[in-house]
């Protein structure tokens, strides 16, 4: 069975004219709303490992006990390429040691599961150098998970392994029990799959996968107005708007489809992480939250 998880950041003012929830008052909400599990934003201005003290980690494990809520994941936030434009920037270094904070962050929240990324590409920087220091950070990352018993869920977000088939190579190529996917369709759908291609990335990253998000978008095509051509030139790319699931142009109908194929029956976050139909108002993101449920209720009973 499908768990529902509310991701914070749907509620953390990320995006312009967003409401914006203190972490107290989203979990109030998330109940409210009909949602058992949660996931919590992993830095200002929600769960910052350098803002919350032992006393505020253990206040904040009882709230969510409380509220009768599960913390199915941290969400981190990791690019393990930022410094590499500068000779002697230990980018990977540097995003372990911050994984290690959210690690013990986990640990004290009663958490198992962290989220982190792979790290932005950079043009200027050969290619294969990226690759190898995303490797080495999060080899050096796991090393720390494993000291504080949490599993980092490495979603396809980022652009090192963005495409599954890269991602499966980097998977396997990691090959430790401390790292799982967080594997998500818009990513996937959003480079171009469709249909039984989805359904293929899910079989390639079945070994390992252990957490998926759910967002919903429409693309609109947007264009520039030329007067010395009395015409319009389209501009690349186009423009992506989010919407409320099942409502927009992702084929989700393929990607559960995989999901059950493979077995998968654990966690699936939503969230509202970019400009939101209908506007960024409290009223707006609660109604795109109980539509959210209906929609997985729905991937539910087709399995």
């Amino acid at each position: 069975m499908f768990t529902p998880v509310l991701h914070s950041v749907s509620y953390s003012a990320a995006w312009p004219g967003q409401a914006f929830l203190p972490i107290p008052e989203f979990l109030a909400k998330a109940r409210e709303l009909g949602f058992g599990a949660v996931a919590l934003v992993g830095k200002a201005p929600h769960v910052s490992p350098a803002a919350y003290s032992k006393e505020e980690r253990l206040a904040l494990k009882a709230r969510i006990a409380d509220e009768g809520l599960h913390l199915a994941a941290l969400m981190g936030y990791t690019d393990f390429t930022c410094g590499m434009r500068r000779p002697g920037i230990p980018s990977g270094e540097m995003n372990a040691l911050y994984i290690a904070q959210l690690c013990e962050l986990c640990a004290d929240l009663g958490c198992g599961s962290l989220r982190v990324f792979t790290g932005y590409r950079l043009d200027d920087v050969a290619y294969d150098l990226q690759y190898g220091e995303v490797i080495r950070g999060l080899r050096l990352a796991a090393k720390y998970a494993d000291d504080f018993g949490v599993t980092l869920l490495l979603q396809n977000h980022h652009d090192i392994a963005a495409h599954f088939k890269e991602f499966a190579w980097l998977l396997r190529e990691l090959d430790h029990p401390r790292i799982k996917a967080a594997f998500d369709c818009w990513a996937v759908w959003l480079q171009g799959a469709r249909g039984e291609q989805l359904r293929q990335a899910v079989r390639e990253i079945a070994p390992w996968l252990a957490f998926t998000t759910v967002a919903d978008y429409k693309v609109m095509p947007q264009f520039t107005y030329r007067p010395d051509h009395v015409h319009y030139a389209p501009c690349t790319p186009a423009l992506t708007r989010a919407t409320a699931p099942g409502e927009g142009e992702l084929d989700y109908g393929a990607f559960f489809e995989g999901l059950r194929e493979v077995g998968y029956r654990g966690p699936v976050a939503y969230e509202m992480c970019a400009p939101l139909e209908g506007g960024g108002q409290i009223e707006n993101l609660d109604r795109t939250a109980r539509i959210f449920l209906q929609f997985l209720e729905g991937h539910r009973r087709e399995g």
